[in-house]
């Protein structure tokens, strides 16, 4: 899910910078708040599985790669703007350090992976814990934050052929259209998905008993 440099246009990376400092020092004071004595081991915990979990990158055509997240576990944990906070440091620690995503990509996958990913599991969690049970609803909240940060991702990069291209028609950067990318991404990525959903239950049930 990773997106390489050279996919994205300046007129799309300089604004997501722009964002995603913004809401990262939003985020800050939140993730202040939730490092107490007690919480700091499990939140460094849950953020090395994210690592790892994204380390194990499975390359896709069209410049992505297909992978866990770790999100959804953090984010019901610890409320989503740690989540953010933890999920974006690990990814600029991969795109830094080790070459997996780019510099100029980051703030789009910080918004998508770390962003979408948390907002969107714990709000789902939030409203179908309500109706359905908690297991499930912990379930499709994992499942839910890998789809919706891969259709996240699809979309940024399946804009690119229709608004940058060059005067003959030739897309400049990211080449392929949503027909093309939204399945691409999305498909490997509800596999994943489920497995990041059993993951998320396994993981939310066993530290909740303890913290």
């Amino acid at each position: 899910m990773h997106i390489p440099d050279g996919f994205l246009a300046p007129q799309v990376y300089v604004p997501a910078y722009l964002l995603d400092l913004s809401l990262m020092f939003y985020a800050l004071k939140s993730f202040k708040e939730k490092l107490k004595e007690r919480t700091v081991p499990f939140i460094a915990s849950l953020s090395v599985m994210s690592f790892i979990l994204m380390s194990i990158a499975i390359p896709m055509p069209g410049g992505t790669s297909v992978h866990g997240l770790g999100v959804a576990s953090i984010s019901l944990l610890f409320g989503p703007w740690t989540a953010f906070v933890c999920i974006s440091l690990v990814l600029f620690l991969q795109a830094s350090v080790f070459g997996e995503g780019g510099i100029t990509s980051f703030p789009i996958n910080s918004l998508g992976i770390g962003l979408v990913g948390s907002l969107s599991s714990y709000y789902v969690y939030r409203v179908l814990s309500r109706f359905i049970g908690e297991k499930m609803a912990i379930f499709i909240s994992g499942f839910l934050s890998t789809v919706l940060s891969a259709l996240f991702i699809a979309l940024v990069l399946g804009l690119h052929p229709y608004l940058f291209i060059d005067s003959s028609g030739r897309p400049l950067y990211f080449p392929f259209k949503f027909r093309v990318v939204i399945p691409a991404v999305l498909l490997p990525h509800i596999l994943v998905g489920t497995g990041e959903g059993l993951l998320t239950l396994l993981v939310v049930k066993t530290i909740r008993s303890r913290i």
